[in-house]
């Protein structure tokens, strides 16, 4: 197993978690206030009405699925990550070096969401989102109502959705090609077939 697949793994999976971590942080120390349930954090746009900054905290799963929830979720990405160290370093994934940037990625937003999840991320006075993933980017476009708005997201939720995005590429481009050449390809012949073919030759 080539030693860059090692450092380009690790480098997007802890590089990938601390840029997640260090985002959070910033945003919740400036912008994050307790309000009522029914309150909503005020926006502050980076392009108005399309994209900025709302700070919210999800006590579930992609769009919110399973609240209270956090220590089975915790334990799904503590498999995963697993699994995906098996697959890239076990079984030798991690030769393909598009498989590798995909699970990297994963595994940094995986991290990065498992932080929060485990009550590292929460703030004191905050104890009653203490297990909560904390989401700050926010985005909408008028007139498509799924994305009018987005739900909030964050910087690990982004390394899911591309790294996602890179493993079906993978498996529909890359992998389908890389199967049908070991199918076509003819395989080598023995030694005994080979004599027979020289001896065909000489009749």
């Amino acid at each position: 197993m080539p030693i860059n697949r090692y450092v380009l793994f690790f480098a997007l999976a802890i590089g990938g978690c601390l840029v997640d971590l260090v985002t959070k942080s910033i945003v919740f120390s400036r912008y994050f206030m307790k309000v009522p349930v029914e309150a909503k954090q005020a926006q502050q746009w980076w392009i108005d009405g399309v994209l900025g900054i709302q700070t919210s905290t999800n006590g579930g799963a992609l769009f919110g699925i399973g609240q209270g929830m956090h220590l089975w979720f915790a334990g799904l990405s503590l498999v995963a990550i697993v699994g995906i160290l098996v697959w890239l370093f076990y079984f030798k994934g991690a030769i393909e070096k598009l498989l590798t940037i995909s699970l990297g990625l994963i595994t940094g937003g995986i991290l990065g969401n498992l932080y929060d999840r485990l009550g590292f991320g929460y703030s004191v006075g905050s104890e009653d989102i203490k297990y909560h993933v904390r989401d700050w980017l926010f985005f909408r476009w008028e007139g498509i109502s799924f994305l009018d708005p987005w739900p909030n997201f964050n910087i690990a939720d982004s390394l899911l959705v591309c790294g996602a995005a890179l493993l079906f590429i993978h498996a529909f481009f890359f992998a389908a090609k890389d199967g049908s050449k070991k199918v076509t390809e003819k395989p080598p012949e023995s030694s005994s077939e080979q004599s027979q073919t020289k001896t065909q030759k000489k009749d």
